[in-house]
Order: C-alpha cells, then structure tokens, then sequence
C-alpha cells in the first residue's frame, strides 16, 4: 500500500515538473514571435526608407552637404526681413510674359470644398501628441487654391507691390527654371501679405486638413497607405517639385500637393485640441538663444519660451521631411517670421454672401 502510494506522489511531482516546463516554453515561444515581429516590422521599416533613399536624385552621403546648420535659415531670413520692400525687381509684363495663359489659367485654379462635417485628428496612439483626439468640426463652403502658391505667381505679387522676393531668389531675380515650383523661404507674415494682395486669406487648419483628407477622412489625401510614388518627400526628390506633378497624390477634392512638397502655413495658432492630454508646455512658444559668442559662432543655444508670442500651425510635410509627417492630421510648427526651403503655402477664398 505504502508503495503504491508512493508511485502516485511521484508521478504528481513529474506533473509540477512537466507544467513548468510547458510554461516555460510557451513563455520562451512568445517571447521570440515578438522578438520576431519587431524585427519583421523594423525590417520592412528599413526596406521602405531604403527603397525611398533609392529614389533620392543623390547619393544621401552627400546630404550634409545640402542641408544649412539649424536655425541657419532662421539667421538669414531674419537679416533678409530688414528689407520690407524691394527698390528694384522686374516688371509685370515680364513676370506675365514667363507663361502661356493656359498655365496661369492652371496655377490660378480654386477648388470648392463643400459646406459640411469631418473628421479632424486621430485617435492612433502612434501619433504625436498634438494630433490627438479625432474629433469633429463642421465648415462653412469655401475655396482652396488647387496648387500651392507657384514662384512664378509670387513673382507676380512682388512684381506688383515691390515685396522683397525671398531669399532664395539670387540677387532677387525670378529663378525661371522653376517657375512651376511651390515659392519657398517665405515666412508666416509673407505668406499673409501675398493672400491679402490676391483677395483671399491663408486657410485654417481645420480647412487646409479637410481639403486634404476629404469625407473619409484619410491619413493621407489618396487613402490611409503610405505609397511614395504619390508625394515628394523624404528627399525622393532632393528639391521641391513642379506643384502639376503628383495628380495620384491629389485629395478627394482634387488639390494638389497636401503631401509632400513644401509645409504649408495656416492661420492658426498652434493650440491644442479640446480634450487633448499633450502636455502645456509643447504649445508654449520658444526660441534658439545664443547666449556666448562661442554659441553664436557654432550656431548653438537654449530653448527659451517666449512671451506673448504664439507658434503658427504648418501642415503636409514636405520634400525634406519623414513620410509620416505629411500625415493629412499631423500638425507642424514654427514662429511666424521663420522661413525656410521647404515653407510654403496656398489661399483660400470665401464664398461670396447671398
């Protein structure tokens, strides 16, 4: 009897011993699918930055040798804003003269947005911060430039106003080899200024993201699928792009550009959402301060806020940044007088009363 007991205590401790063993290995198993799956995520992250560098038009060894020091831009425009006013450019005749009335026809082109709800934000727990939540908002009708704001038709309101051309423009003469590129290196207050001159306004955000998402309320105007055959972005290019080229980019509405080329002003303050956990402090505005000459020289300092001073929303990313920035929902930002080779900006137009 003792016996048979005994057989029975033994074989209950090889159980213990066998459960240990399967949970150890049904731990061991999970753990290296997930070691798995992140590397299979991260791969096929590679593979689509590698395949996107592939496209660059040069070798991306020689991009320091392309991008300016940060805040670089911000010092030049910053001497370049001394000039409000341009005593020498080049007559209308000869900036209408730089294209066919078919082109300007294009480039001049407003598409309506219809009067409605969508969706504003998302709720993706992969997305900055200040793009959360998705909510709501209903728009009046309005107009939107089909195109972002081309340098040839920038060359036409300095033409007409004597605005200082930006500074990109050597010695301020139209660079007519780009004609149909998205005028660049343009802060908030140039932008305005060009809006103003043509009757219309820079758009809001909840107008320039509904342009780009349209009633579906995509992540990006073509759909919710990452495809960089559709945008100029990531240096697939290495330059900005003619604004025509992208029509697979286009958003429900039929604008061009929402994605990819140059970040676009808006109107707006950058603000956070209703209902937004992001902390205060990102929507507080900040500036570079240098406070040695030894900062100053290395183009170096702190981060100090500012007060009074709001940052203004930028939107759709641009030929310089990561893909998933040109996000139809994700939100940029700069200090209004900041201008840079890849800012730019497109109107829009009220519908008329009655």
């Amino acid at each position: 009897m003792s016996g048979h007991s005994t057989r029975m205590q033994l074989t209950e401790q090889q159980r213990l011993v066998r459960k240990r063993y399967l949970v150890a290995t049904l731990i061991t198993c999970i753990a290296l699918a997930m070691v798995f799956g992140a590397f299979h995520v991260v791969k096929l992250g590679a593979n689509r930055m590698n395949d996107m560098r592939a496209r660059a038009s040069y070798d991306l060894k020689d991009e320091h040798k392309r991008i300016r020091a940060a805040g670089e831009d911000i010092q030049l425009h910053k001497q370049h804003k001394l000039t409000e006013k341009a005593d020498d450019t080049f007559l209308l005749t000869e900036v209408t003269a730089l294209l066919t009335p078919e082109q300007w026809a294009e480039v001049d082109m407003i598409v309506e947005i219809p009067e409605g709800e969508f969706l504003m934000g998302t709720n993706s727990e992969r997305a900055d911060a200040q793009n959360q939540p998705e909510h709501k908002v209903v728009l009046q009708r309005y107009y939107i430039d089909k195109y972002p704001v081309t340098i040839a038709q920038y060359a036409r309101f300095v033409a007409r106003t004597k605005h200082r051309p930006p500074l990109d423009w050597q010695n301020g003469k139209v660079p007519e080899n780009k004609l149909l590129h998205p005028v660049a290196m343009v802060s908030w207050f140039d932008a305005q200024a060009y809006c103003t001159s043509v009757n219309k306004r820079l758009p809001t955000e909840a107008e320039w993201e509904k342009a780009a998402r349209g009633p579906q309320g995509n992540r990006w105007p073509w759909g919710d699928n990452m495809d960089p055959t559709r945008l100029n972005t990531y240096y697939n290019v290495g330059a900005t792009s003619v604004v025509t080229q992208y029509e697979s980019g286009k958003s429900p509405y039929g604008v061009f550009d929402m994605a990819g080329n140059v970040s676009q002003w808006t109107a707006s303050d950058f603000a956070p959402y209703e209902g937004s956990t992001a902390p205060a402090a990102l929507f507080t505005a900040k500036a570079l301060v240098a406070n040695t000459p030894e900062d100053k020289a290395m183009k170096v300092g702190e981060l100090v806020e500012l007060e009074n001073r709001v940052f203004k929303v930028r939107r759709g990313g641009s030929w310089k940044s990561d893909p998933f920035s040109t996000s139809s929902y994700h939100r940029n930002y700069s200090m209004p007088h900041y201008a840079s080779d890849f800012f730019g900006f497109r109107c829009v137009q009220d519908v008329p009363a009655g």
